[in-house]
């Protein structure tokens, strides 16, 4: 995709169903050697906080022997501490009640709750590391209180009405096509997102840290990895691959940060059916309530094995 063509997500034609095939079958071809290095990892895993900070050092894992089943449960478990890290304070900032209360106080919701305390726009806004992220400072100072408020209400909302409504435990596993997860309203609806400050990066982050069984985390480093896993290939998309933004001009490739997040969802759900029976020949068993900890998990081992060249992509962009 050209990076000047802020205009699109993806093309219409990534939205198709053999299009969609072509990138499961491509993503399926690759999953087993990223699942061996998955498992390689131990439990070293690159967390979304310290992403820059990875791709800064050039930090690498080449530990070569291993137990299997050992390496899988030690990594489930290091995944899930690090997820329950600062999840307390996601639920409490989702909090419906919570939030009413700033209803006639939305300053000090920005300036206090949203830019001191909550982790993942704090780090943003103070990682200096990436001098790409001074379009997202500037945007947030920029930014309506009221707006970003009623944003995290909404999706407050939203996250309540899909568990309760929406979400089908039973059936989830079985879904096959992209539109019957019914996320389409996270990428189409305004009231869902802040221009350049919530977008789905965040807000994925948001729903992510409260039910982890429904909503993936559309994290930097989740997007590259989708670019990984199916080969860097463009599946003859006019703009390249759907996955990352180029300039050809300036020799930039980032990751795509409009992609779609259901589009997005659909292929996590895909993976984690995979992940699901790799865990079973292992005699592992993966919990449903954690289903995209596990996703998430597996698409960081996927973006560390890249690492240097992901390093040497942002420090482009950076420059």
């Amino acid at each position: 995709m050209d990076a000047s063509r802020h205009d699109i997500t993806v093309e219409n034609a990534c939205f198709k169903q053999k299009h969609i095939e072509k990138v499961l079958n491509e993503i399926s071809k690759n999953f087993e050697s990223y699942f061996y290095d998955f498992l390689k990892s131990g439990g070293h895993l690159l967390s979304d906080e310290d992403y820059d900070i990875r791709i800064s050092t050039g930090y690498n894992d080449n530990s070569v022997s291993f137990d299997v089943k050992c390496n899988l449960i030690r990594i489930i478990q290091t995944a899930l501490q690090d997820y329950e890290c600062e999840r307390e304070y996601y639920i409490n900032l989702m909090d419906k009640e919570v939030l009413a209360e700033y209803e006639y106080d939305d300053l000090t919701f920005k300036s206090k709750e949203l830019k001191d305390r909550c982790p993942v726009i704090r780090r943003t806004l103070q990682n200096r590391l990436a001098k790409s992220l001074d379009k997202f400072r500037a945007a947030f100072t920029a930014s309506s209180s009221k707006d970003l408020l009623n944003c995290v209400m909404k999706l407050s909302e939203f996250e309540r009405n899909y568990m309760n409504t929406i979400y089908n435990s039973a059936s989830y596993d079985e879904i096959v096509y992209y539109k019957d997860l019914k996320l389409s309203d996270l990428d189409e609806k305004p009231e869902y997102t802040v221009r350049g400050v919530i977008g789905g990066g965040i807000k994925s982050h948001f729903l992510y840290k409260i039910s982890p069984s429904a909503f993936p985390n559309r994290s930097r480093f989740a997007v590259w990895a989708l670019w990984y896993l199916t080969n860097k290939k463009d599946f003859g998309c006019e703009y390249g691959s759907e996955f990352i933004m180029t300039d050809l001009k300036k020799d930039i490739v980032q990751q795509n940060y409009f992609y779609p997040y259901e589009l997005f969802a659909f292929y996590a759900q895909q993976i984690y059916l995979m992940l699901k029976i790799k865990a079973e020949t292992t005699d592992v068993r993966l919990e449903e309530k954690y289903r995209y900890v596990y996703v998430d998990a597996f698409l960081s081992s996927v973006a560390q094995k890249h690492i240097y060249e992901i390093s040497e992509f942002t420090r482009r962009v950076n420059d």
